[in-house]
């Protein structure tokens, strides 16, 4: 199952995208499910949901618990219009797995049953100083586990419904009120908090930019919570995202195609790579 998760690789997906080089994908076919192939898959397409199913059901990793927060519930409750999602985002000491703009900021702190929650009391602290709702993401068996943490903080379950697993928001997160300014500040890139100071107080000091981000960051603490929030949220919508295009990718693959920031071209030039029999 590790190895299946392996495919699921922003690098080897990169390759594919590339130079058509199916390598990674062949030598796990030839190792694990030889015998399939030509009854349980035919394409590569059909090798990727193959892996991909199995690692829903047996092996969870980080990758499936991604791809699901976006196929139940970016897709399906949050919505993509108007809506900014990015990977990886830095805040503070921490880095969270997820975040998404819209009308409000969400951050998604992914907790498998393969994750230590050594780290968790930390993140949560640096997350909640920026976001207003914060979320941990786990698996139904971890529920009891993860829902003391913190009181403010949400609860999304990966969990089986019916005969089905869906992710499922088990608690809701308490809006935080405050908004810190140094975590905030160090959060952004140049331009961003650049664009904040001139949009709530219409220029930027008059100062060299050895001392811009001291005096920067000297006006932000003077802007209220609520107004330094909505700032916040928009301008990070601004950044460049494929977010509005998520619906139109694979199921198994949105995920990848959100981190490697896929257009619409270089996905349907995948899709087609993808959708020719394995050769090995």
């Amino acid at each position: 199952m590790r190895s299946y998760a392996g495919i699921f690789s922003s690098t080897s997906f990169a390759r594919v995208i590339q130079h058509e080089d199916f390598d990674f994908i062949n030598k796990k076919i030839e190792r694990y499910d030889f015998p399939e192939l030509g009854k349980s898959f035919f394409t590569y397409s059909d090798y990727l949901k193959y892996t991909y199913n199995h690692l829903k059901k047996e092996y969870r990793c980080e990758y499936v618990y991604k791809n699901e927060l976006i196929n139940e519930l970016l897709l399906k409750k949050y919505g993509t219009k108007n809506t900014v999602v990015i990977n990886e985002f830095k805040v503070g000491n921490s880095v969270a797995d997820m975040v998404l703009f819209n009308g409000t900021s969400k951050a998604f702190e992914i907790k498998t049953e393969l994750d230590s929650e050594k780290r968790l009391t930390g993140q949560l602290n640096d997350y909640t100083r920026i976001f207003k709702e914060c979320y941990i993401v786990t698996h139904e068996s971890l529920i009891d586990k993860y829902a003391g943490k913190d009181e403010n903080t949400g609860i999304i379950a990966f969990a089986r419904h019916g005969n089905s697993i869906k992710m499922l928001e088990i608690k809701r997160a308490i809006a935080n009120e405050k908004i810190d300014a140094d975590i905030l500040i160090r959060s952004l890139r140049t331009q961003e908090y650049k664009n904040i100071v001139i949009k709530y107080f219409g220029e930027l000091p008059s100062v060299s930019n050895f001392k811009m981000f001291d005096a920067c960051f000297s006006l932000m603490k003077q802007i209220p919570d609520n107004e330094l929030n909505n700032l916040f949220i928009n301008e990070l919508k601004k950044r460049t995202s494929n977010t509005q295009l998520l619906h139109s990718f694979n199921y198994e693959l949105r995920q990848l195609c959100l981190s490697l920031k896929i257009n619409l071209k270089d996905y349907n030039e995948l899709n087609l790579k993808l959708s020719q029999p394995i050769k090995l």
